[in-house]
């Protein structure tokens, strides 16, 4: 698996990409070669163009109409597994966001998830372009890794204590502390909703619930991010049936997305002060698990009826937001699968997110658009507040009716949160492959936020 670019003194193949629009753009030695083989510029067309000796003289790629483009992202990338392997370098047809785009898109297509299968044969190289930060684009694609493996990990090599372990060993590769709390020491440390969830893993202590909490930085304004880390979601006692439960191993999609976008953040040397709490639990069953109807009091002292065990993630994360918002941050963001109905509002390509922080809104709204990572703000309805609200206990964990259920979600969590807030509901899966984007674990919203940050945090 090769993410990063071909040394700058390779030697390396002109790759040119042709719009269907301007098949004039095609090089004069060529023509000849692409009228032979109906070359057209479709989006996705490659055509290698031979020289008199047999070799690679160039390829065109085909970067179709505007209108064939908008209805995808990373079409580039395409040809990297596409083509010979060899090593291309961008000629012309490209500039500005685009090239950046094509070149990310490129190193993301070198990604495969190969822990238990001989790895897949490599893909075609690409120098970096000029013009493009490739250092960065580097990070952001290893970053974007991490987020993957962490997913595509079952849960048998990534409970838990697997989990304690990645985080560990990236605040190790970045110098930042680390804390974790976990057990029965949840309790003592006031943690009581993220015991609660995670208690029914029997005596293991590696699949025993655990809070991490990640720290770097010392100069700068505050961003904490807080990701979901339920490793496997059965369902609880609500046991979900075997068609939902059979991708609940991505069910810790958030706080993989985290870590990626934290590994972004520390490798980039971002000027701000840096915490990640990641609640890491199982929800499993035994005779020792929370019921429906029982009621838990929260870190912040809340009261929480449970009329659904298997609206587990936001009472993990209430305890972990909770504690982030005592240290008055200056930005809490929190990532997780949280909900189906944010599958249902918005599909499984886009992060929907929740803030009422405008200055955040503007910011990442520009950054989604340019770094292609698409997001769609949903509201913090405030009429809905009522539809959380059980009447004998301060907060429902699960509203009946079905109405709003990633909006009533959003409003549940922001109840522990006093600090500027942004939500995402991510999927954290790919379902059908796409450039860029095998099928499996898929880092979402991330880029997004790390183009965002600078204006957000006034970095």
């Amino acid at each position: 698996m090769s993410l990063t670019f071909a040394p700058d003194d390779a030697e390396s193949i002109p790759l040119y990409v042709i719009s269907s629009e301007n098949l004039d753009a095609i090089p004069a030695e060529a023509r000849a070669w692409a009228d032979t083989n109906a070359f057209v510029g479709s989006l996705g067309q490659t055509l290698v163009v031979p020289s008199a000796d047999g070799a690679i003289a160039c390829a065109l790629v085909g970067f179709g109409t505007a209108k064939a483009r908008a209805r995808g992202r990373f079409q580039i990338a395409e040809a990297a597994t596409k083509l010979p392997t060899s090593t291309y370098h961008i000629a012309a047809g490209l500039d500005g966001l685009a090239l950046e785009e094509a070149a990310l898109g490129w190193l993301l297509a070198g990604y495969s998830f190969d822990r238990y299968v001989k790895p897949s044969k490599s893909i075609a190289q690409l120098k970096a372009p000029e013009g493009v930060d490739a250092a960065r684009l580097e990070i952001i694609a290893a970053g974007e890794a991490l987020t993957r493996d962490l997913i595509n990990t079952p849960t048998a090599d990534m409970g838990p204590g697997d989990l304690e372990a990645a985080t560990r060993a990236l605040a190790d590769e970045h110098g930042a502390l680390l804390h974790v709390t976990s057990g029965d020491d949840l309790l003592e440390q006031n943690f009581p909703m993220i015991h609660t969830v995670g208690r029914a893993v029997g005596p293991d202590p590696h699949r025993a619930p655990r809070l991490m909490d990640m720290t770097w930085g010392d100069d700068g304004p505050t961003l904490t991010l807080v990701g979901k880390g339920v490793c496997f979601d059965t369902g609880g006692l609500n046991i979900k049936p075997g068609a939902s439960m059979g991708l609940m191993k991505k069910d810790m999609g958030g706080s993989a997305t985290v870590l990626g976008l934290a590994h972004m953040i520390m490798a980039l040397k971002l000027p701000l002060r840096l915490r990640v709490l990641i609640p890491a639990v199982e929800n499993s069953i035994d005779g020792t698990a929370f019921r429906p109807q029982d009621i838990l009091t929260s870190r912040k002292g809340l009261t929480v009826e449970i009329n659904n065990t298997d609206a587990e993630g936001r009472l993990v994360l209430a305890d972990a937001l909770a504690l982030a918002d005592e240290a008055t941050p200056d930005l809490v963001i929190s990532m997780a699968t949280l909900t189906g109905a944010a599958r249902v509002a918005v599909g499984p390509d886009i992060s929907p997110y929740f803030t009422n922080e405008m200055k955040c809104v503007q910011a990442l709204e520009t950054a989604a658009i340019d770094v292609a990572d698409p997001v769609w703000r949903l509201p913090f309805h405030e009429p809905y507040e009522a539809m959380i609200e059980p009447g004998i206990a301060d907060l429902d964990n699960a509203p009946k009716g079905g109405f709003a259920g990633t909006i009533t979600a959003a409003l549940f969590l922001r109840r522990f949160v006093e600090a500027p807030y942004m939500h995402f509901d991510v999927y954290g899966w790919q379902p059908v492959a796409q450039p860029a984007r095998p099928k499996g674990g898929v880092g979402m919203g991330a880029r997004a936020i790390l183009a965002a940050l600078p204006a957000m945090l006034d970095l």
